[in-house]
C-alpha cells in the first residue's frame, strides 16, 4: 500500500478521462522473452500452420487463493455459475462492479480443495485481493507479481512457469515430449502429465482456435520442460513466439484483452478505491484512441458487450447481480471483428512517406499504443460502436480490429468506418507522435475471425452458438 489511495489520487486529478488519456504508459509489455525469435510473420503463421510455443511465464499476475472460504468468496465475485466446479477444472473469471460493469477477466484454476489460482491482468486480481481483505471469508491470498513490476534481483523467477502449446501440430509435439498419448481432456479441464521426468499440469485450452494445452508447474522445472518441448517440436515445425507477436493472436480468437476496469467511479466500488494505492494498475494505466468522452462511465463495458453474456448465470448471489438482472433484456452492443480496408490502410501508411500531415503510425503486428485503446466506429459520421484492439495478422492478410457495435450494425458485411488517431494532434503519451485523424473503411465480420476458432472452441463466448 502507498500513503495515497487511488481515491485520493482521483480526487486530486479531478478529470479522470484527461488524467488517463495522458498517462505516460504505453501498451502492455511482454517481458522475459525477445521481441522476435525469428520474425513475427513466421511466428504468426505457426499457430495456424504448424505449432507455436507461447511463453506466458513472465507477463501475467498470479494470485493464489487458499482457505475454507475461498470457493464461496470467488463464487460471490463471479457472474458465472460455480455449480459443478470441482478441482482440476478452470473457468474464465470476469467480475463486475455492483453497478454491473466489467472489471477485467482472468483464468481461474481450481487446483485442489481450498486452493485456487487466478492468472491474468491485474484489475480482477486486485478486486479479489480487496474482497479478501474485508475479513468476510476465511481466506489467504498470495500475489506473484509479473516480472516487469518486480525489483531487478527478483525478475528471473516466478512461483510457476507457464507455457501455451498451440497449433495443428500441438498434439504430436506434446505426445513426443511425454513419450505417450496425451490425455483426451475436455476444454478447460486439467490433468497431471509427465514431461522429461517431472510432473506438469496440463490445461486443455486454446488461443487462436487450434488444438492446444497450457502447461504449468513449479519454477525449478522451467528449463527442463521448455527444453523438452523445443526438442520434441523439431520435427513438427514448432516455433517460439516473441513478445512482439504474442498480443496479435487475439485478433483471430476474438478475445478483447483490455476493458477499462470500471472501478474509477460508483458508490459500490468506493471501498476498493479507498483501499488500493495510487501505484496500483488503476492508478498507472492509460487510455487512448479516437473515442473521447467527458464521462469515464462511457468507457465502462457490461458482460454482453464483451460477449460474456452467455456466461452470466443468476443461480447464485454475486456482486453486481441486481444490476445485471435489470439490463439483461435490454439492447446491447454486439462484439464483432472489423476487417479494415486494405487500400485505406495503405493510404494511412503512405502518409509516413511524405512531408506535412501524417496519420497516426500503424505498427505491425500490433497497432495498440496504450493500455486501453478506444477508437470510435462510425456509420455515416455517427458513433455506433467502439474498437478496442487493432493489428495485423498474416493469416488473414489484413488489419483487423475487435469492436462492439450497436446491434443494428452488427450483421456481417455491414460497411462502417474506424476513426483512427487521437483528436487535436494527439495526447501527451510518449507513444503518440503529432498526427491527424483519418477514417478507415471497414467491413463488419464474424468474431472470432479465424474459422478454426469458430469451429473448434467449446460452446461459449467465442463460438457461433454464442
Amino acid at each position: 500500500m502507498t500513503d495515497k489511495t487511488l481515491q485520493q489520487l482521483l480526487d486530486e486529478k479531478g478529470d479522470i478521462v484527461e488524467f488517463l488519456r495522458n498517462q505516460q504508459v504505453g501498451p502492455n509489455a511482454y517481458p522475459g522473452v525477445p521481441g522476435e525469435y525469428s520474425n513475427w510473420r513466421d511466428e504468426q503463421r505457426s499457430w495456424a500452420e504448424s505449432s507455436v510455443l507461447f511463453n506466458q511465464s513472465f507477463h501475467m499476475v498470479d494470485l493464489l487463493v487458499t482457505g475454507p472460504g475461498a470457493f464461496d468468496m470467488l463464487a460471490y465475485l463471479a457472474p458465472n455459475s460455480f455449480k459443478g466446479f470441482v478441482p482440476n477444472r478452470a473457468k474464465q473469471f470476469a467480475p463486475v462492479t455492483p453497478e454491473g460493469y466489467v472489471i477485467g477477466d482472468v483464468i481461474l484454476f481450481y487446483l485442489e480443495e481450498e486452493k485456487f489460482e487466478l492468472v491474468g491482468r491485474a484489475p480482477s486480481i486486485e478486486w479479489v485481493e480487496y474482497w479478501a481483505s474485508t475479513g468476510k471469508w476465511d481466506v489467504k491470498v498470495e500475489r506473484d507479481e509479473r516480472t516487469i513490476a518486480r525489483p531487478l534481483d527478483q525478475q528471473g523467477y516466478r512461483r510457476n512457469y507457464r507455457f501455451q502449446l498451440q497449433g495443428p501440430n500441438a498434439m504430436p509435439v506434446l505426445e513426443k515430449a511425454m513419450g505417450q498419448t496425451p490425455p483426451d481432456l475436455k476444454f478447460f479441464h486439467m490433468a497431471p502429465i509427465n514431461i522429461a521426468g517431472v510432473e506438469v499440469r496440463a490445461l486443455r485450452h486454446g488461443m487462436a482456435g487450434q488444438p492446444g494445452y497450457e502447461l504449468f508447474g513449479p519454477w525449478e522445472d522451467y528449463d527442463t520442460v521448455r527444453n523438452a518441448l523445443i526438442e520434441a517440436g523439431k520435427d513438427y515445425g514448432l516455433t517460439l513466439c516473441g513478445g512482439r507477436t504474442y498480443s496479435s493472436n487475439t485478433l483471430e480468437s476474438g478475445w478483447i484483452p483490455s476493458p477499462l476496469p470500471a472501478t474509477y467511479t460508483g458508490e459500490g466500488s468506493k471501498g476498493f478505491r479507498e483501499w488500493i494505492g495510487e501505484n496500483s494498475y488503476e492508478g498507472k494505466c492509460s487510455l487512448g484512441g479516437s473515442f473521447v468522452s467527458d464521462k469515464i462511465e462511457d468507457y465502462y463495458l457490461n458482460p454482453w458487450e464483451l460477449g460474456y453474456g452467455i456466461m452470466v448465470k443468476f443461480d447464485h448471489e454475486f456482486v453486481g447481480r441486481e444490476a445485471l438482472e435489470k439490463i439483461k433484456d435490454q439492447p446491447h452492443r454486439q462484439k464483432v471483428t472489423l476487417a479494415l480496408d486494405n487500400e485505406d490502410i495503405v493510404r494511412v501508411m503512405s502518409s509516413m512517406l511524405q512531408t506535412g500531415d501524417k496519420a497516426k503510425f500503424l505498427e505491425f503486428p500490433s497497432a495498440v499504443y496504450c493500455m486501453h485503446p478506444y477508437d470510435a466506429v462510425l456509420k455515416d459520421g455517427k458513433t455506433i460502436g467502439l474498437s478496442t484492439w487493432i493489428g495485423y495478422t498474416i493469416n488473414a492478410g489484413r488489419f483487423l480490429a475487435l469492436a462492439m457495435v450497436d446491434a443494428e450494425f452488427a450483421a456481417p458485411g455491414t460497411e462502417v468506418t474506424l476513426l483512427w488517431g487521437e483528436p487535436n494532434g494527439g495526447t501527451r503519451k510518449p507513444t503518440v507522435e503529432p498526427h491527424v485523424q483519418t477514417e478507415i473503411k471497414a467491413i463488419v465480420s464474424s468474431v472470432p475471425y479465424s474459422e478454426a476458432a469458430r469451429d473448434n472452441y467449446a460452446d461459449g463466448w467465442r463460438t457461433k452458438a454464442a
